[in-house]
């Protein structure tokens, strides 16, 4: 029989996957419209507006859903996590508002402009309004990384009395992985939006349709991939390094490390055995964990070991959950600057076998955010707030069958709404195509 803490674990598990899938692919569509925008009223190219108007009604329909799927988890906070609401309230309850004040009411004020305001205002306004958005949720993406690294790696708090006493603003919202993480999940949306834009292009390329359009979306993506993965690699390192050195347990998991030792071997392949502390059928690289973990060939990693059994992370878990984001990463960097090549040599149109795989390659990016956040979050079990709240201790105090009734209720809706509503109405975006007549203003207001 599952318990409560496991239930609301996994019921909170699949409400935040659905959630930060909206989130992320509209920073990256918010991002590219700002880049399109501004090339089209450089150049006035009619490839340009036709990007523009397709992307927008996607990034209409993903920004909808992502607040319906936000307001479900905050609701879920309340309802299975009421302990922890009233515990971390005092911190993670003003970085909330902050981000609902300065981001999300940016969004949603300007995101009505640049949806409908096509034929009304002209088209510096109207680039500005795209602006807006842009960095509205830049911003909102800043304060939530902000609250989730606080948890992660809490400072400028004391912890007195099960409450949470701010010592230092400052030190809460800059803590200390709040840049890398943030900046890491940046990339990781774009990643994730130009994967779904070489996905449509390839589509549309073995379908022989719209070739202005897919051409040019083709190119963006696959130019924008290629120099983003690179990046993502050497911030991920960076930020392997912090983890490294403020929570320990989480680099031993990732690396399925159980004994502290210098020089440890990079593991590419086990089968996790966690009740008996021990890998089987290991495939390895000597020192290469030590050397990417510490940046010292012969560095010590510390073992899990170190800790009871009980206040391990899930090893199979985070270990695998890794090694899943590392190859999408690796995967991408090898399909991009093969594509880039083939682009160079003036090559890559006359593979329409090699486009249709690459229909395929779509949801690759947002698995690969997916599995990183796996990483982050079960990673640092058994802690909600590493190091001074566990996640048993701010369960809510409720019945086995509400919270099974609640997990059956979530699964249906987001089921019908995103599996059914989202991707139906996506689809029927794809298959209709860019609009191909560039705009006519009836109105110069300024």
């Amino acid at each position: 029989m599952f318990s409560t803490l496991l239930i609301s674990r996994i019921q909170f598990a699949i409400t935040i996957s659905f959630h930060i899938i909206f989130p992320a692919f509209s920073i990256g569509l918010a991002t590219y419209l700002v880049v399109v925008e501004g090339l089209w009223l450089i150049k006035r190219k009619k490839v340009y507006y036709q990007t523009l108007r397709f992307w927008t009604k996607v990034l209409a329909l993903t920004f909808g859903m992502g607040v319906i799927s936000g307001l479900a988890m905050q609701f879920q906070t309340g309802t299975n996590w009421s302990v922890f609401s009233k515990i971390v309230g005092p911190v993670l309850g003003v970085l909330f508002t902050l981000e609902a004040l300065s981001a999300f009411f940016i969004e949603a004020t300007f995101l009505g402009i640049m949806l409908f305001g096509w034929h009304i205002f002209s088209r510096k306004i109207h680039y500005f309004s795209t602006v807006m958005v842009f960095i509205g949720v830049t911003l909102s993406a800043f304060w939530i990384m902000s609250a989730n690294s606080w948890m992660q790696t809490p400072d400028g708090v004391m912890f007195v009395d099960q409450h949470f006493i701010v010592t230092s603003w400052f030190k809460v919202i800059f803590n200390h992985s709040t840049l890398l993480r943030y900046f890491h999940m940046l990339l990781a949306a774009y990643l994730s939006t130009a994967c779904v834009i070489l996905g449509v292009s390839a589509f549309y390329s073995s379908k022989f349709k719209f070739k202005k359009f897919m051409r040019f979306n083709f190119k963006f993506s696959i130019v924008a991939i290629a120099l983003i993965v690179p990046l993502q690699i050497l911030l991920g390192d960076e930020l392997g390094y912090k983890v490294h050195e403020y929570q320990p347990m989480k680099t031993a998991a990732i690396e399925a490390n159980w004994h502290t030792r210098q020089a440890a071997p990079l593991i590419l392949f086990a089968v996790i055995n966690q009740g008996r502390q021990e890998n089987h059928y290991e495939v390895s690289v000597p020192g290469l964990a030590s050397l990417l973990n510490t940046h010292k060939l012969h560095g010590e990693l510390k073992g899990l070991d170190n800790i009871d059994k009980e206040n391990q992370p899930n090893v199979w878990l985070t270990f695998y959950s890794f090694r899943i984001m590392v190859a999408v990463g690796l995967v991408l960097l090898l399909i991009s600057w093969g594509c880039s090549l083939l682009l160079w040599r003036k090559r890559f149109w006359s593979f329409i076998g090699f486009h249709k795989l690459l229909t395929y390659i779509g949801p690759l990016g947002f698995i690969g955010l997916l599995t990183g956040w796996y990483t982050a979050e079960t990673g640092r079990q058994p802690w909600v707030v590493y190091g001074l709240l566990k996640t048993s201790d701010g369960v809510s105090n409720i019945s086995h069958q509400q919270v099974l009734l609640g997990f059956l209720i979530i699964l249906l809706v987001y089921g019908l709404i995103f599996g059914i509503g989202y991707l139906g109405y996506f689809f029927k975006l794809i298959k209709h195509g860019p609009l191909i007549a560039p705009r006519k203003r009836t109105n110069k207001t300024n």
